[in-house]
């Protein structure tokens, strides 16, 4: 089996804003008919997915692309065509052979989701207009 290639979003603990861009961009993804899946991690992943994220994924016909918070590894660094961030990664830890997107102007999902949800949205929208082309 061929799998697609790796659009790779993280965030600090997983549990939250990179999984709301993950499941969102999937979606967008197929909508558009790109050849492309997301998937989320965490530098210092939770034990568990942010109950808001959930709730809120739910409420907007959406369910998570992973069941618990994943801690990121290299080799899904290097093996990502697209990597973006929402926290800082360690060049030690993780040798990037894509040059990271970060988007560290994304509030806590903890404070307002759908504020989180519609910045991230407008990000992966350009994101997926630019991808497309």
């Amino acid at each position: 089996m061929i799998s697609k290639p790796i659009v790779l979003f993280v965030c600090e603990h997983g549990s939250a804003k990179s999984i709301i861009a993950a499941a969102y961009f999937n979606k967008l993804a197929r909508e558009k008919g790109l050849n492309l899946q997301a998937i989320a991690r965490g530098t210092n992943p939770d034990q568990e997915l942010s109950p808001k994220t959930v709730k809120g994924l739910l409420e907007d016909g959406l369910q998570s692309t992973e069941i618990a918070p994943q801690k990121l590894l290299p080799a899904e660094m290097e093996a990502a065509q697209r990597v973006i961030t929402f926290c800082g990664i360690s060049d030690e830890e993780y040798h990037q052979t894509v040059e990271a997107e970060q988007w560290d102007d994304v509030p806590p999902v903890s404070e307002n989701y759908q504020n989180a949800r519609d910045i991230i949205l407008q990000k992966l929208n350009s994101l997926i207009t630019t991808l497309s082309n």
